[in-house]
């Protein structure tokens, strides 16, 4: 098979895989679904995996944005999915997770947070519903401020500081995610109401403030520890979680 021939074989593929996204800064490539297996509890479950790239030039011209990416080293940034459960796009009720990355939670299993139950569980969550969606923000870590700075808040976490504290005198905002491309990515697969899972009140209003139409609301509250007590506790004291069923971190005792 010729070069030519090669190319032509490898676009007719892609084509039908990758979307374009034009929005008002930036424009997002959007390339799935895939086929993804995932073991879950026990079982094994088929998901329909998304990945979005956003990029500042602007074209429909896959060639030219395969061959850009090619020299540009895409493994040292993050790029940010989405899994896909049922019939998302016509289903009548569907709920989604905006679940921001937690690399120690998340991939270590850290009892530090709730992030890690909270992925597992919002993934069964939407199985059982029957179609939803969770998106995985991968530029969120530290509620936005990276990795490495998230690790210097640890310390000072150590030391005394909640984690609202530690954020601001390491010199950021308590929260600066941004959940405008998730949205984006949203919008696109989906136009019917979404429920959302979430405590977060901040996240409910960047959904309502995009014009996405809002069914309601799941709370997502355990794996509550000794490790995360205080944690979770600043999460409704400094940074305004919804607790308006009274979650109480002695519900459910942890074992010392």
């Amino acid at each position: 098979m010729t070069q030519t021939k090669l190319e032509t074989n490898i676009m007719s593929i892609l084509q039908d895989k990758i979307q374009f996204i034009n929005t008002t800064e930036e424009s997002i490539y959007l390339v799935g679904p895939i086929r993804l297996p995932v073991s879950l509890y026990g079982e094994t479950v088929i998901f329909q995996w998304y990945c979005w790239l956003k990029c500042s030039e602007s074209t429909n011209d896959l060639e030219r944005v395969i061959d850009t990416l090619a020299s540009a080293n895409l493994a040292e940034l993050q790029q940010s999915s989405v899994l896909v459960y049922g019939d998302f796009r016509y289903a009548d009720d569907a709920i989604i997770r905006m679940h921001s990355i937690c690399h120690t939670g998340d991939i270590f299993g850290s009892k530090r947070c709730d992030c890690g139950f909270q992925l597992k569980q919002s993934m069964k969550m939407i199985v059982e519903h029957g179609s939803g969606a969770l998106f995985y923000l991968a530029n969120h870590e530290g509620r936005g401020i990276g990795l490495f700075s998230k690790a210097m808040a640890y310390i000072l976490q150590e030391n005394g500081y909640d984690t609202v504290e530690a954020n601001e005198h390491l010199g950021f905002v308590d929260d600066s995610r941004n959940y405008a491309d998730a949205i984006d990515v949203l919008k696109t697969l989906r136009s019917k109401p979404v429920t959302l899972i979430t405590n977060n009140p901040k996240k409910l209003e960047a959904l309502k403030n995009s014009g996405m139409h809002l069914s309601g609301r799941t709370p997502l509250w355990g794996d509550f520890s000794e490790f995360n007590e205080n944690y979770l506790k600043t999460k409704i004291t400094r940074s305004g979680h919804l607790d308006e069923d009274g979650v109480s971190f002695k519900k459910e005792p942890y074992i010392k």
